[in-house]
């Protein structure tokens, strides 16, 4: 799949798009930019523009096929290719992401935590698995594991940096109040909360 620059904004508008022509394809075989911004109550421009950074304009008069539409989008969120994620750390923020289920609705399956705290395997509030760092390595190889999720102190963030990157994971998402060392292949999305917390505070 090529990789298309598109911003956090506009991906986070694509499932929306997704379900609605999900709900209509049985009914609709083509439709407009501008009956989805109507429908969905969004702009005009926005919609056309979010949908041309995915799949290209649409035809005159004739707007978007919806079946090719669902499946540009589908692919987009890589619904049909092997997008396993796992989490290190499975202390109250990784266990609420282990089972946040909207991780779906992007193409993403978090498929276990691992922790140093865990000696035999246990279960979370929703039946995944959460086991010990000792079954980590095993488990990235076998289930083709391409994101890894660092959910530990920041004392212990590279560790587990560096371990992903042994296991062959291409992406990371860290919650670890640090900067790591990292190849310049392997893209790093940070998370601090206290600092989303504090930009809101100075909202308000």
């Amino acid at each position: 799949m090529r990789q298309i620059e598109i911003s956090r904004a506009t991906m986070g508008r694509i499932p929306t798009y997704l379900k609605y022509l999900k709900d209509k394809a049985l009914k609709t075989e083509n439709i407009s930019a501008t009956t989805l911004a109507k429908e969905l109550g969004l702009g005009e421009v926005q919609v056309r523009k979010d949908l041309g950074a995915v799949s290209g304009a649409g035809r005159p008069k004739t707007g978007y096929n919806v079946s090719e539409l669902i499946a540009v989008l589908e692919k987009f969120l890589a619904h049909d290719e092997n997008s396993n994620v796992v989490i290190v750390g499975a202390g109250k923020l990784g266990r609420a992401l282990l089972d946040y289920g909207g991780f779906r609705d992007y193409g993403l399956d978090i498929m276990a935590a691992f922790d140093k705290a865990v000696d035999t395997p246990e279960k979370s509030n929703l039946g995944k698995p959460v086991y010990s760092m000792d079954m980590l390595d095993d488990f990235c190889k076998e289930n083709n594991i391409r994101i890894g999720v660092i959910a530990v102190p920041a004392q212990s963030a590279q560790e587990v940096c560096d371990r992903f990157i042994k296991n062959g994971i291409k992406a990371i998402w860290c919650f670890a109040p640090c900067t790591l060392d990292v190849p310049d292949n392997i893209p790093v999305q940070y998370e601090n909360m206290a600092l989303s917390l504090a930009y809101l505070n100075k909202k308000i």
